[in-house]
């Protein structure tokens, strides 16, 4: 629902801004890697360092590109299979970085252990839940359920941590990161259930 209401949203908002750059001849794919590098350096140049709430807001800047590369695709008709997948293959750079990130502070600066453990435990299940949707379409089954979607995943942690850069104790991050790790194993879990029961029905059948 969040996605869904939030994409509508800023499709409206980025609409006027998609159309300039296809005049001057911006690619939606060149949006896409120039989105991704923002949102990689903006986390590791920033996050590692202590700037949690600096960091926040660039990265937010940068996620727009999400949406305005596919407002740029479909009004100059360049949808495709390619970018799609170059979309979600750098989807998962910025994922990468972002919790990557956090990972850095927290051993660092931020001198959490635990802390620095859920941010790695929700980089490592946000990886394998795409990749569970992605080999379940591989055989045929489809896997597109669970509780953690990515964009729900981004928000909670991006608004956590740039709270917690204005002043708000720490432990709110914590509990955030622990919620997301859960609901990351959930996703999982469901996805490898579902698809389980898709390949015995397909065996009887």
């Amino acid at each position: 629902m969040l996605n869904r209401h939030a994409r509508a949203f800023f499709t409206r908002l980025l609409s006027p801004l998609a159309g300039l750059l296809l005049r001057l001849g911006v690619s939606p794919d060149a949006v896409t890697v120039v989105g991704t590098l923002g949102v990689v350096a903006a986390a590791l140049g920033l996050y590692p360092t202590g700037h949690l709430l600096a960091g926040t807001l660039v990265i937010t800047a940068f996620i727009f590109s999400d949406v305005l590369d596919g407002i740029m695709a479909r009004a100059s008709g360049r949808s495709s299979s390619w970018g799609a997948f170059l979309d979600s293959t750098l989807d998962r750079f910025g994922d990468a970085a972002i919790f990557g990130a956090l990972v850095l502070w927290f051993a660092g600066g931020g001198d959490s252990r635990l802390d620095a453990a859920l941010a790695l435990a929700c980089l490592a299940l946000g990886a394998i839940v795409p990749y569970a949707r992605a080999r379940a379409e591989a055989i045929g089954a489809r896997a597109d359920v669970g509780i953690a979607e990515r964009a729900d995943r981004l928000v909670a942690v991006l608004v956590a941590t740039g709270l917690v850069g204005l002043g708000v104790p720490e432990e709110l991050l914590t509990v955030v990161l622990a919620l997301l790790a859960v609901a990351s194993l959930v996703t999982v879990v469901q996805r490898v259930l579902v698809v389980r029961a898709q390949v015995l029905t397909s065996a009887r059948g």
